[in-house]
Protein backbone atom coordinates (compact mmCIF):
# COMPACT_ATOMS: atom_id res chain seq x y z
CA UNK A 1 0.00 0.00 0.00
CA UNK A 2 1.05 3.60 -0.59
CA UNK A 3 -0.02 7.08 0.46
CA UNK A 4 -2.22 8.97 -2.00
CA UNK A 5 -1.27 12.08 -3.99
CA UNK A 6 -4.13 14.59 -3.70
CA UNK A 7 -3.67 15.72 -7.32
CA UNK A 8 -5.04 12.34 -8.45
CA UNK A 9 -8.47 12.94 -6.93
CA UNK A 10 -9.02 16.71 -6.98
CA UNK A 11 -11.38 16.61 -9.99
CA UNK A 12 -13.33 13.49 -9.03
CA UNK A 13 -17.01 13.98 -8.08
CA UNK A 14 -16.52 12.47 -4.63
CA UNK A 15 -13.98 15.19 -3.78
CA UNK A 16 -15.77 18.07 -5.52
CA UNK A 17 -16.48 21.01 -3.27
CA UNK A 18 -13.92 20.00 -0.65
CA UNK A 19 -11.10 22.32 0.30
CA UNK A 20 -7.55 21.06 -0.21
CA UNK A 21 -7.28 20.55 3.55
CA UNK A 22 -10.49 18.50 3.61
CA UNK A 23 -9.30 16.43 0.67
CA UNK A 24 -6.07 15.72 2.47
CA UNK A 25 -7.96 14.73 5.60
CA UNK A 26 -10.19 12.31 3.71
CA UNK A 27 -7.18 10.81 1.93
CA UNK A 28 -5.27 10.41 5.17
CA UNK A 29 -7.36 7.35 5.98
CA UNK A 30 -7.06 5.86 2.48
CA UNK A 31 -4.35 3.85 0.80
CA UNK A 32 -3.82 3.10 -2.87
CA UNK A 33 -3.57 -0.55 -3.86
CA UNK A 34 -2.62 -1.96 -7.26
CA UNK A 35 -4.61 -4.98 -8.47
CA UNK A 36 -3.20 -6.93 -11.43
CA UNK A 37 -5.63 -8.11 -14.10
CA UNK A 38 -8.07 -10.80 -12.86
CA UNK A 39 -7.18 -10.21 -9.20
CA UNK A 40 -10.18 -9.94 -6.85
CA UNK A 41 -10.57 -6.69 -4.91
CA UNK A 42 -13.16 -8.42 -2.73
CA UNK A 43 -15.13 -11.66 -2.87
CA UNK A 44 -18.87 -12.26 -2.76
CA UNK A 45 -19.92 -13.10 0.79
CA UNK A 46 -16.77 -11.71 2.42
CA UNK A 47 -17.08 -9.30 5.33
CA UNK A 48 -17.55 -5.75 4.04
CA UNK A 49 -14.62 -4.29 5.96
CA UNK A 50 -13.59 -1.69 3.36
CA UNK A 51 -15.01 0.65 0.72
CA UNK A 52 -13.30 1.79 -2.46
CA UNK A 53 -12.78 4.32 -5.22
CA UNK A 54 -11.33 3.22 -8.56
CA UNK A 55 -8.48 5.53 -9.57
CA UNK A 56 -7.28 3.78 -12.72
CA UNK A 57 -8.42 0.84 -14.83
CA UNK A 58 -11.67 -1.12 -15.01
CA UNK A 59 -13.28 -3.66 -12.70
CA UNK A 60 -15.67 -6.50 -13.44
CA UNK A 61 -18.42 -7.13 -10.87
CA UNK A 62 -19.56 -10.76 -10.85
CA UNK A 63 -22.24 -12.57 -8.87
CA UNK A 64 -22.62 -16.31 -8.40
CA UNK A 65 -26.25 -17.48 -8.21
CA UNK A 66 -27.45 -20.14 -5.73
CA UNK A 67 -27.37 -22.58 -8.68
CA UNK A 68 -23.67 -21.85 -9.18
CA UNK A 69 -24.05 -19.80 -12.37
CA UNK A 70 -21.71 -16.82 -12.72
CA UNK A 71 -23.26 -13.56 -13.93
CA UNK A 72 -21.45 -10.32 -14.77
CA UNK A 73 -23.47 -7.63 -13.03
CA UNK A 74 -21.65 -4.58 -14.36
CA UNK A 75 -18.28 -2.92 -14.92
CA UNK A 76 -16.72 -0.15 -12.83
CA UNK A 77 -14.77 2.66 -14.50
CA UNK A 78 -12.15 5.07 -13.13
CA UNK A 79 -13.57 7.67 -10.75
CA UNK A 80 -16.40 5.47 -9.49
CA UNK A 81 -17.12 4.64 -5.87
CA UNK A 82 -17.77 0.91 -5.32
CA UNK A 83 -18.01 -1.73 -2.63
CA UNK A 84 -20.14 0.63 -0.52
CA UNK A 85 -21.97 -2.16 1.31
CA UNK A 86 -22.14 0.15 4.34
CA UNK A 87 -24.41 2.52 2.42
CA UNK A 88 -26.91 -0.34 2.00
CA UNK A 89 -26.57 -1.68 5.55
CA UNK A 90 -24.96 -4.88 4.26
CA UNK A 91 -22.48 -6.75 6.42
CA UNK A 92 -21.04 -8.70 3.46
CA UNK A 93 -20.24 -7.88 -0.15
CA UNK A 94 -23.11 -9.05 -2.41
CA UNK A 95 -20.82 -9.74 -5.38
CA UNK A 96 -17.16 -10.16 -6.36
CA UNK A 97 -15.17 -7.28 -7.86
CA UNK A 98 -12.15 -8.27 -9.97
CA UNK A 99 -9.72 -6.23 -12.07
CA UNK A 100 -10.62 -6.43 -15.77
CA UNK A 101 -7.24 -4.78 -16.47
CA UNK A 102 -4.37 -3.75 -14.18
CA UNK A 103 -6.07 -1.27 -11.85
CA UNK A 104 -5.34 1.10 -8.97
CA UNK A 105 -7.88 1.43 -6.16
CA UNK A 106 -8.25 3.74 -3.16
CA UNK A 107 -9.22 1.78 -0.05
CA UNK A 108 -10.80 3.06 3.17
CA UNK A 109 -11.65 1.00 6.26
CA UNK A 110 -15.37 0.43 6.73
CA UNK A 111 -15.09 1.82 10.24
CA UNK A 112 -14.50 5.27 8.71
CA UNK A 113 -17.70 5.27 6.66
CA UNK A 114 -20.27 6.81 9.04
CA UNK A 115 -17.93 9.48 10.31
CA UNK A 116 -16.77 10.50 6.81
CA UNK A 117 -20.32 10.58 5.46
CA UNK A 118 -21.41 12.81 8.34
CA UNK A 119 -18.47 15.14 7.86
CA UNK A 120 -18.36 15.25 4.04
CA UNK A 121 -21.76 15.44 2.29
CA UNK A 122 -20.08 14.87 -1.09
CA UNK A 123 -19.29 11.31 -0.02
CA UNK A 124 -22.92 10.68 0.91
CA UNK A 125 -24.04 12.22 -2.41
CA UNK A 126 -21.61 10.04 -4.37
CA UNK A 127 -22.80 6.92 -2.56
CA UNK A 128 -26.46 7.80 -3.18
CA UNK A 129 -25.79 8.45 -6.85
CA UNK A 130 -23.84 5.20 -7.14
CA UNK A 131 -26.55 3.08 -5.52
CA UNK A 132 -29.33 4.81 -7.47
CA UNK A 133 -27.56 4.44 -10.81
CA UNK A 134 -26.89 0.76 -10.25
CA UNK A 135 -30.47 0.15 -9.16
CA UNK A 136 -31.72 1.76 -12.38
CA UNK A 137 -29.29 -0.35 -14.41
CA UNK A 138 -30.43 -3.53 -12.66
CA UNK A 139 -34.09 -2.70 -13.29
CA UNK A 140 -33.37 -2.03 -16.97
CA UNK A 141 -31.59 -5.36 -17.35
CA UNK A 142 -34.41 -7.27 -15.64
CA UNK A 143 -36.90 -5.71 -18.06
CA UNK A 144 -34.66 -6.51 -21.03
CA UNK A 145 -34.23 -10.16 -20.05
CA UNK A 146 -37.97 -10.50 -19.39
CA UNK A 147 -39.26 -8.80 -22.52
CA UNK A 148 -36.64 -8.53 -25.25
CA UNK A 149 -35.23 -10.83 -27.85
CA UNK A 150 -31.63 -11.82 -27.30
CA UNK A 151 -30.21 -9.65 -30.10
CA UNK A 152 -31.84 -6.60 -28.49
CA UNK A 153 -30.28 -7.50 -25.14
CA UNK A 154 -26.84 -7.86 -26.71
CA UNK A 155 -27.24 -4.52 -28.50
CA UNK A 156 -28.27 -2.80 -25.27
CA UNK A 157 -25.30 -4.32 -23.42
CA UNK A 158 -22.80 -3.11 -26.03
CA UNK A 159 -24.30 0.37 -26.09
CA UNK A 160 -24.12 0.61 -22.29
CA UNK A 161 -20.48 -0.44 -22.34
CA UNK A 162 -19.44 2.14 -24.94
CA UNK A 163 -21.36 4.83 -23.06
CA UNK A 164 -19.46 3.90 -19.91
CA UNK A 165 -16.04 3.14 -21.38
CA UNK A 166 -15.98 3.88 -25.09
CA UNK A 167 -13.11 5.53 -26.92
CA UNK A 168 -13.05 6.72 -30.50
CA UNK A 169 -10.83 4.78 -32.86
CA UNK A 170 -10.41 4.98 -36.62
CA UNK A 171 -13.13 2.43 -37.37
CA UNK A 172 -15.71 3.38 -34.72
CA UNK A 173 -16.00 3.31 -30.93
CA UNK A 174 -14.05 0.69 -29.02
CA UNK A 175 -14.95 -0.70 -25.60
CA UNK A 176 -11.87 0.38 -23.69
CA UNK A 177 -11.14 -2.82 -21.77
CA UNK A 178 -10.87 -6.51 -22.68
CA UNK A 179 -14.28 -8.16 -22.99
CA UNK A 180 -15.03 -11.63 -24.30
CA UNK A 181 -18.11 -13.11 -25.90
CA UNK A 182 -18.56 -15.18 -22.74
CA UNK A 183 -18.65 -11.94 -20.73
CA UNK A 184 -21.43 -10.61 -22.96
CA UNK A 185 -23.33 -13.87 -22.63
CA UNK A 186 -23.20 -13.58 -18.84
CA UNK A 187 -24.35 -9.96 -18.99
CA UNK A 188 -27.34 -10.75 -21.19
CA UNK A 189 -28.57 -14.04 -19.77
CA UNK A 190 -27.85 -16.12 -22.85
CA UNK A 191 -25.27 -18.61 -24.12
CA UNK A 192 -21.82 -18.18 -25.60
CA UNK A 193 -23.01 -19.92 -28.78
CA UNK A 194 -25.87 -17.45 -29.25
CA UNK A 195 -23.69 -14.39 -28.63
CA UNK A 196 -21.03 -15.70 -31.02
CA UNK A 197 -23.65 -16.23 -33.71
CA UNK A 198 -25.11 -12.75 -33.28
CA UNK A 199 -21.75 -10.96 -33.24
CA UNK A 200 -20.54 -12.92 -36.27
CA UNK A 201 -23.67 -11.87 -38.17
CA UNK A 202 -23.20 -8.26 -37.10
CA UNK A 203 -19.56 -8.32 -38.16
CA UNK A 204 -20.67 -9.49 -41.61
CA UNK A 205 -23.10 -6.58 -41.82
CA UNK A 206 -20.55 -3.99 -40.70
CA UNK A 207 -22.15 -3.22 -37.32
CA UNK A 208 -19.28 -4.37 -35.13
CA UNK A 209 -15.70 -5.46 -35.43
CA UNK A 210 -14.30 -8.11 -33.13
CA UNK A 211 -10.99 -9.52 -32.07
CA UNK A 212 -9.53 -11.36 -29.11
CA UNK A 213 -11.39 -9.78 -26.16
CA UNK A 214 -11.92 -6.66 -28.27
CA UNK A 215 -15.11 -5.12 -29.66
CA UNK A 216 -15.49 -2.00 -31.82
CA UNK A 217 -18.93 -0.60 -32.61
CA UNK A 218 -18.68 0.50 -36.23
CA UNK A 219 -22.30 1.64 -36.55
CA UNK A 220 -23.68 2.60 -33.11
CA UNK A 221 -26.75 4.24 -34.66
CA UNK A 222 -27.94 1.01 -36.29
CA UNK A 223 -27.28 -0.87 -33.06
CA UNK A 224 -29.38 1.70 -31.21
CA UNK A 225 -32.24 1.15 -33.66
CA UNK A 226 -31.91 -2.58 -33.17
CA UNK A 227 -31.88 -2.24 -29.37
CA UNK A 228 -35.10 -0.23 -29.59
CA UNK A 229 -36.59 -2.92 -31.84
CA UNK A 230 -37.12 -0.67 -34.85
CA UNK A 231 -38.83 -2.73 -37.54
CA UNK A 232 -36.62 -1.24 -40.23
CA UNK A 233 -33.44 -2.32 -38.48
CA UNK A 234 -34.27 -5.82 -37.29
CA UNK A 235 -31.61 -8.33 -38.24
CA UNK A 236 -32.15 -12.00 -38.92
CA UNK A 237 -30.50 -15.01 -37.43
CA UNK A 238 -31.16 -14.83 -33.68
CA UNK A 239 -33.76 -16.35 -31.44
CA UNK A 240 -35.30 -15.23 -28.14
Amino acid sequence: MAAVDRSLVTNLPMFAGLTPAEQEEMLREARSVRYPKDTAVFEQGAEADRFFLLLHGHLRVEKTTPQGQQVIVRYVSAGELFGVAQAMNLACYPATAAAAVDSIVLVWPAASWMRLVARYPSLAASALQTVGSRLQDTQARVIEISNEQVEQRVAHALLRLVKQAGRKVERGIEIDFPISRQDIAEMTGTTLHTVSRILSAWEGQGLVEGGRQRIVLRDPHRLHLLAEHSEESRLRGSTP
